[in-house]
C-alpha cells in the first residue's frame, strides 16, 4: 500500500487522473471502476477538463459502478447511476452503453449480483478502481464485519451511514435502507486501487485502515493484502497517522518511473 499526502484535493485530483489519463493512452479501451460521494469529485473535474483540453479519450473505456440503492428508480437524482452520469460520464466521451452499474431494482438481485460479476469479468476486470472511505473504514458499501472475500451483492446499511448520507437527500427517512454493492472479494481484483480520503472527519478510518490489522472491522484494511493500492490523503485526513513523516518521505523520494 502506498500512501501518499498532499496538500489538498485539487492536488489529489490532478495526480489520480494523470495514472487514469496513462492508463487510457496506453489502453484506450480500459475498464475503470467509479466510486460517488465527495471524494472523488476531484478526479472526475479534472478528467473532464482533461477531455475538453486536451481531447483524453474514453471513446473505448468501459466504466462499472461500485454501487447502488435498492429500490431507487433509475433517473432518480441519488441514484448512483444518475449522479456518475452528472458528475463525471456525461462531461466526458464515454459511450452510454458502456456505463455500468448495479441494478437495485430487479426482481431476482442475487440473479442481479450475478450478472454484474459476470459483465466485469468478460472485459476481463477492472483496471483502476477509485474508492472513498467512509468513517466507520467501509468501501463500496461493505459496512463493518463484511466477508473480505465477498462478491457483489444486498447489503443493509448501518444507521450512521444512512445519516452520513442523508444530506444529498431530503431527511434521513428517505435513504434507503439497503444497497447492492461489489464486494471486498470483488474490489480486491482490480489492477490497481486508488483510495481519495479527505478532511479530518476520515482521519480515524485513515489510521485503522492503513496502520491497523486487517480486520472485518474494518473493511477498507483488506487494501493491506492488495498489490497495487495507493491511498491519496490531504493533511487533515493524515493527521493521525503515525508513520505520515515516513510517507512523506518515502513519495518525495519515488523514482519517477515507478509512476503513481
Amino acid at each position: 500500500m502506498e500512501v501518499v499526502i498532499l496538500p489538498g484535493t485539487r492536488q489529489i485530483g490532478q495526480l489520480a487522473a494523470g495514472a487514469i489519463d496513462d492508463l487510457l493512452r496506453r489502453k484506450p479501451q480500459a475498464v475503470l471502476g467509479l466510486a460517488t460521494g465527495s471524494s472523488p469529485l476531484p478526479i472526475y473535474d479534472e478528467l473532464a477538463a482533461r477531455h475538453g483540453q486536451d481531447g483524453l479519450d474514453f471513446s473505448q473505456a468501459h466504466a462499472f459502478a461500485l454501487d447502488e440503492y435498492v429500490g431507487l428508480e433509475p433517473g432518480h437524482p441519488e441514484s448512483y447511476r444518475e449522479v456518475i452520469r452528472r458528475e463525471f460520464t456525461s462531461r466526458v466521451n464515454i459511450a452510454p452503453e458502456n456505463v455500468h452499474s448495479p441494478d437495485g431494482t430487479a426482481k431476482d438481485i442475487l440473479a442481479a449480483c450475478s450478472a454484474y460479476e459476470e459483465s466485469m469479468q468478460a472485459l476481463d476486470g477492472v483496471d483502476l478502481q477509485i474508492l472513498g472511505v467512509g468513517t466507520d473504514g467501509h468501501i463500496g458499501f461493505n459496512e463493518p464485519g463484511s466477508s473480505l472475500a465477498s462478491r457483489t451483492r444486498i447489503k443493509s446499511l448501518i444507521e450512521q451511514t444512512r445519516r452520513d448520507n442523508a444530506r444529498f437527500f431530503k431527511s434521513i427517512a428517505n435513504v434507503p435502507h439497503h444497497v447492492v454493492t461489489q464486494g471486498l472479494g470483488t474490489i480486491m481484483e482490480a489492477r490497481h486501487v486508488v483510495l481519495v480520503a479527505t478532511g479530518a472527519q476520515k482521519a480515524q478510518a485513515v489510521r485503522d485502515f492503513v496502520e491497523g490489522p486487517v480486520s472485518a472491522i474494518c473493511p477498507a484494511s483488506v487494501l493491506q493484502f492488495h498489490p497495487h493500492a495507493t491511498v491519496l490523503l490531504d493533511e487533515a485526513a493524515a493527521s493521525s497517522l503515525k508513520l505520515a513523516d515516513f510517507y512523506r518521505h518515502t513519495y518525495d523520494n519515488k523514482p519517477s518511473w515507478q509512476g503513481l
